[in-house]
C-alpha cells in the first residue's frame, strides 16, 4: 500500500491571523477617529441647534427677546421661506432677517423689491458683503470686522442713545446715504446702520452682530433695551429664519458642499490627514535587501527542475544553454589551473582544457562557447556532452 505524504506548505505569505494582528491597530485607531468626528459633529451641531430662533431656550436661541416683545404687545411669527417673508412686508411689520448670507442672490433681490416701499421696518442680522449690495444698496460691508464687542452708541439715533452701550461689534458698514444714522463705530466704521425708505414710511436696519439677541447676552448692557427697540416699533415681527432647502428649485442653486456644514468638511479632512499619517507610519520602509532563511528546506533538484520548467514554458533555450555552458567552464577553470576571472575567456580555458583531453568528441569550444541550440533534443544534447566533458577533464 502507498501512503502519501503531505510536504509542508512552503509559502511565505501572512495568513488572515498575521495580517489581522499587523493592522488591528490600524484599525482600532481609524474606528476611533471616526467616533471622534462623529461626536465633534453632533456636539457642534448641538450646540448651533435654535440659534436666532425666537422658539429656542437654548443660549445662543432668542426666545428671552420674543418674549419681551410679547408683554409690550408684540406678537412674533416665524417663516423659513421667502414666499412668506416677501407676503408679509407692510406698515405695521418689522421683517427680521436672521442670516441674510444664506439667500441667494436672485432671493435677495427678490426680497429686496418686496420690502422697499412697504412702509415697514426691515432689519438685517450680520448682512455680509454677499447679501449687503441687494438688501442694502447704500451700504457697504467692510471685509474686516470689529475687534471690540461692546461699543458706546456715538450717534443721535434715539433707540441707540436710550440703549447705551450695546454688543454689536460685528461686521462694520459704511453708508453714502446722507440721511443714514451711523451707530455703534469700530474704528470709524459703524456697527449698527438705520437707512431710510426711499418713500420715508419704512427702513433698513443693519445689525453687525446677533449679540443682542441671543439668550445669554440680553442682559448683558443695554441689549435688551436696543433689541426691543429695534424691533418693537410695529405691532407685527416677522422672522425670516433662512434655509438651505429655501435655495432649491432657483436657478443660482448652490452646490452640494456649499450646503454643508463646514464642520462636516474639516472633520473629512482630518480623517483623510490621519489615514495618510497612519499608512506612512505602518508603511515598510524602503532599503537593502536583507536574507532570510526559508521557512523549509528545499532540495536542489526541485530548484533546478522548476527552473528548467520555466525555460521550457518561456521557450528560452538560449538561455538555458547560456547558464549550463556558464556552469561548467566556472567548475572547469579551477581544474585545468586558469584563475576564476578567466574561466569565461576562450583564448585562457580552451588551451589550457585541450591539454587535458584526449582529442575524441566534440570540440571543447564548440561546446563551451559555441551557439545556442535549435530545439529541445540538442538542448539535453549539450547537457549530456557537457557532464561528459567534465567528467573527462576529472579523470585522473
Amino acid at each position: 500500500m502507498t501512503t502519501e505524504v503531505t510536504s509542508p506548505p512552503t509559502s511565505a505569505s501572512p495568513t488572515a491571523r498575521q495580517v489581522w494582528t499587523r493592522t488591528r491597530g490600524v484599525a482600532l485607531a481609524l474606528v476611533l477617529l471616526l467616533v471622534a468626528a462623529v461626536a465633534i459633529a453632533v456636539v457642534r451641531s448641538d450646540a448651533r441647534h435654535g440659534r436666532l430662533d425666537p422658539r429656542s431656550a437654548d443660549p445662543s436661541g432668542s426666545r428671552a427677546v420674543a418674549e419681551l416683545l410679547a408683554d409690550r404687545g408684540v406678537d412674533t411669527r416665524v417663516v423659513t421661506t421667502l414666499d412668506e417673508a416677501a407676503a408679509a412686508a407692510g406698515p405695521d411689520t418689522t421683517l427680521l432677517v436672521a442670516v441674510p448670507d444664506l439667500l441667494t442672490p436672485r432671493q435677495q433681490t427678490r426680497l429686496r423689491a418686496a420690502t422697499e416701499d412697504s412702509g415697514g421696518r426691515t432689519v438685517l442680522v450680520a448682512s455680509g458683503i454677499a447679501s449687503v449690495e441687494r438688501l442694502a444698496p447704500d451700504v457697504m460691508a467692510d471685509p474686516a470686522n470689529s475687534l471690540d464687542s461692546t461699543l458706546e452708541p456715538g450717534c443721535d439715533l434715539p433707540a441707540a442713545v436710550r440703549a447705551g452701550n450695546a454688543d454689536t461689534g460685528g461686521i462694520r458698514y459704511s453708508s453714502a446715504h446722507p440721511d443714514a444714522d451711523e451707530c455703534y463705530r469700530s474704528h470709524r466704521l459703524a456697527t449698527l446702520v438705520r437707512v431710510p425708505a426711499p418713500s420715508g414710511a419704512g427702513d433698513t436696519v443693519l445689525l453687525g452682530a446677533p449679540d443682542i439677541l441671543l439668550n445669554d447676552r440680553l442682559d448683558e448692557h443695554g441689549n435688551a433695551s436696543l433689541a426691543l427697540q429695534l424691533l418693537g416699533s410695529r405691532p407685527h415681527l416677522v422672522w425670516y429664519l433662512p434655509t438651505p432647502a429655501d435655495a432649491a428649485g432657483t436657478e443660482d442653486e448652490k452646490s452640494f458642499f456649499d450646503l454643508l456644514p463646514s464642520g462636516w468638511l474639516w472633520g473629512t479632512l482630518q480623517l483623510f490627514v490621519a489615514a495618510a499619517l497612519a499608512a506612512l507610519w505602518r508603511a515598510r520602509r524602503l532599503g537593502p535587501l536583507v536574507p532570510e532563511q526559508l521557512p523549509v528546506a528545499i532540495r536542489a533538484s526541485e530548484t533546478v527542475e522548476g527552473r528548467a520548467r520555466l525555460y521550457r514554458t518561456a521557450d528560452a533555450r538560449d538561455r538555458a544553454a547560456l547558464a549550463l555552458r556558464s556552469a561548467t567552464r566556472t567548475r572547469l577553470a579551477p581544474l585545468v589551473g586558469v584563475p576564476g576571472t578567466q574561466a569565461h575567456a576562450p583564448e585562457a580555458l580552451i588551451p589550457a582544457l585541450s591539454a587535458r583531453l584526449d582529442g575524441d568528441g566534440p570540440s571543447p569550444h564548440t561546446l563551451l562557447f559555441g551557439p545556442p541550440p535549435g530545439d529541445d533534443a540538442a538542448l539535453i544534447r549539450l547537457a549530456d556532452q557537457l557532464d561528459a566533458l567534465e567528467r573527462q577533464v576529472r579523470r585522473p
